[in-house]
């Protein structure tokens, strides 16, 4: 355990037991690290009390430290927000940091003006205005703001009105863009009435909107003011062709915000989509990184005490796909929105589309930043929150082995990228460890098959995968653990597939899993522990085969290595050779005409009561193509 500087020491001693944020420093100091905590003399003794073997980012923050900062709050729910304003203002190293999103627009009402204006902006401040946003897709944003300049005659003018007002109306009035309530040709109340009106639309609710439109047409036709039902005749016609492009997802017609979440190892990506009166309005985003060490429910909680806290609009429920940390604390601060956890029907499946399009953005994040060379599709995903993996097992390979009563002991290992086979990276090998006289043993032929791949993988410097799968059970699994021990590899994620009952053993825990056989995970799974299966049996066949051939022609009198090769390079089989004319034998190299004829002679002679099986009739059942680790047999 290091030794603190004096300034932290002493100040260790006397931390209040109380709510409060604390700050780590560095030398020069520059904040490293901003938390929260119930209780501060617990939590920061914590830090100095353990040597942070189980996260190396904390292991880091510790090696930097050089002072210690506490602020005393009130309550658990002051210090969370306090922790959020920290954070954002000094943007700690080792925080979970949200991406920025200042360059993202949102829609201002000035709901503080007698006169209020609806405008762009891309600063929030707490100045009473209504604000709507951020817009990340900006198209949606002018298709709302092109219905309010024409459905709603907001005045654009920057007058401080009634303070100041202007001798003769601008432009926009002449033009029917506005009424001219800087002259008195639209009182106050009417001009109010309809900011109420631009608000409802701003909130998702261009229904309401539509049935007052429709109302004040019907009385000015009654009334005979044709040209004022035209008016609102049109102004009905742009909000119906607003709201035809929303999605239907909620019959309940309920106001929801629906939260997902995707995660990749320190990367993270949470969705928000907006559902208003039963319609999925609008969707954003954010993205989260340095999140290294921090739990998928610490992650989240730093969105939702961030960026989601924020939030002018939100409704009266939130659906999460799992509890935050700290839940009991961020309920009070989200008021009066409720949090909710559905684990089915009509809400899981919002939260199902919400955490698809987390998937949808992230992979497109990583794309852009070079991270991955092609889309992960959705078992992966799936795979991953199976196995409560930190990081998405994009790479994912897997072992089997196969023996023929005792002989030909091989092993198989395929590679899946991204959910899908990668042929190239297939690769076969014999066992060398295992003597055929005392029969199989399959626990040492994974442990060697396992040891070899990754050992000529590490000499090599190639990348490694992100999850192993093992044909077998706990043994194999087992097995394969004490491989990768001497790699100094254990950390990899290690999982077995046993055949009978399809469970999933992940090493590390007592009990299987036992994934639903619909799972997208577990066909993944199955997909690779066949194409494992059919590799190794593929290759078992040509090395008994290859064998059979090969223990024919030694006992052909001087028939060597060389001319073996030759012949089966040509011909393939012991029954291809043995049909074969003299004339097409002497034709190969280092053969003549005599020796053709003594060679024909010798394998009619010892003709097989059966036909031997030619290697081009097996050559089918393996891979395309693996690569031989041992080189030719």
């Amino acid at each position: 355990m290091r030794a603190f500087p004096d300034a932290i020491s002493q100040k260790l001693a006397h931390l209040p037991d109380t709510p409060g944020v604390y700050l780590w420093r560095g030398a020069d100091g520059t904040v490293l690290y901003v938390g929260k905590a119930k209780r501060l003399r617990q939590r920061v003794r914590s830090y100095v009390a353990t040597d942070h073997a189980e996260t190396s980012k904390t292991r880091v923050l510790m090696d930097h430290v050089a002072d210690l900062e506490t602020i005393v709050v009130d309550s658990e729910e002051h210090a969370l927000i306090l922790e959020h304003n920290l954070i954002k203002e000094h943007h700690p190293r080792y925080n979970v940091m949200l991406r920025d999103d200042k360059t993202y627009p949102y829609v201002k009402v000035t709901v503080q003006e007698p006169y209020p204006r609806v405008l762009v902006t891309r600063r929030v401040q707490e100045d009473g205005a209504r604000y709507y946003g951020p817009f990340t897709d900006v198209g949606a944003m002018r298709q709302a703001l092109n219905v309010v300049k024409r459905v709603f005659t907001v005045r654009s003018c920057r007058w401080n009105m009634p303070d100041e007002m202007p001798e003769r109306a601008c432009l926009d009035f002449h033009i029917k863009r506005c009424k001219g309530p800087c002259i008195g040709a639209q009182s106050l109340g009417e001009y109010q009435g309809m900011i109420d009106e631009v608000v409802a639309f701003l909130d998702g609710k261009p229904d309401d909107v539509m049935r007052r439109v429709r109302g004040r047409m019907d009385e000015a036709s009654a009334r005979l003011d044709f040209e004022r039902a035209a008016e609102l005749r049109d102004a009905l016609r742009h909000l119906e062709r607003y709201d035809e492009p929303t999605l239907i997802v909620d019959v309940e017609g309920h106001d929801r915000d629906v939260v997902g979440f995707a995660r990749d190892g320190d990367d993270a990506c949470v969705t928000l989509l907006k559902v208003r009166g039963g319609k999925l309005l609008a969707r954003d985003q954010r993205f989260l990184e340095q999140a290294e060490g921090e739990s998928d429910a610490a992650v989240l909680s730093a969105y939702l005490a961030g960026s989601y806290r924020a939030v002018a609009d939100r409704p009266v429920e939130v659906l999460l796909p799992f509890a935050p940390e700290d839940l009991d604390v961020l309920e009070p601060a989200l008021r009066p929105t409720r949090v909710l956890l559905p684990q089915r029907g009509l809400k899981r499946e919002l939260l199902d589309l919400a955490e698809k399009n987390a998937r949808h953005l992230l992979e497109e994040f990583k794309l852009a930043e070079d991270e991955a060379d092609e889309r992960a599709g959705d078992p992966v995903y799936e795979l991953a929150r199976a196995l409560g993996l930190a990081k998405i097992p994009r790479a994912l390979v897997c072992f089997d082995n196969s023996t023929a009563q005792g002989k030909d002991n091989v092993g198989s290992i395929v590679w899946f990228e991204n959910g899908r086979p990668r042929r190239s990276e297939y690769r076969t090998m014999r066992v060398q460890t295992v003597d055929e006289a005392h029969g199989p043993d399959d626990f040492a032929s994974m442990r060697e098959v396992v040891g070899r791949y990754f050992r000529r993988r590490v000499d090599e410097g190639k990348p490694l995968p992100d999850l192993i799968v093992i044909d077998g059970g706990k043994g194999q699994l087992a097995a394969a653990h004490d491989a990768l021990v001497p790699l100094a590899l254990e950390a990899l994620p290690l999982v077995s597939l046993a055949k009978r009952e399809e469970d999933v053993f992940v090493f590390g825990r007592a009990e299987p899993l036992h994934l639903s056989r619909r799972s997208p995970a577990l066909r993944l799974l199955q997909q690779a522990r066949d194409e494992a299966h059919r590799t190794a049996v593929g290759y078992n066949r040509k090395r008994r085969t290859m064998r059979t051939i090969t223990s024919a022609l030694l006992d052909i009198p001087g028939v060597g290595p060389t001319k073996r090769r030759a012949l089966l390079t040509a011909f393939g089989s012991v029954d291809a050779v043995r049909s074969a004319t003299m004339e097409q034998v002497a034709a190969l190299k280092g053969f003549s005409a005599t020796s053709a004829a003594a060679l024909l002679e010798a394998l009619r002679a010892s003709a097989p009561d059966r036909p031997a099986v030619s290697v081009t009739e097996t050559a089918g059942d393996s891979a395309a193509g693996p690569a031989v680790i041992d080189g030719t047999p």
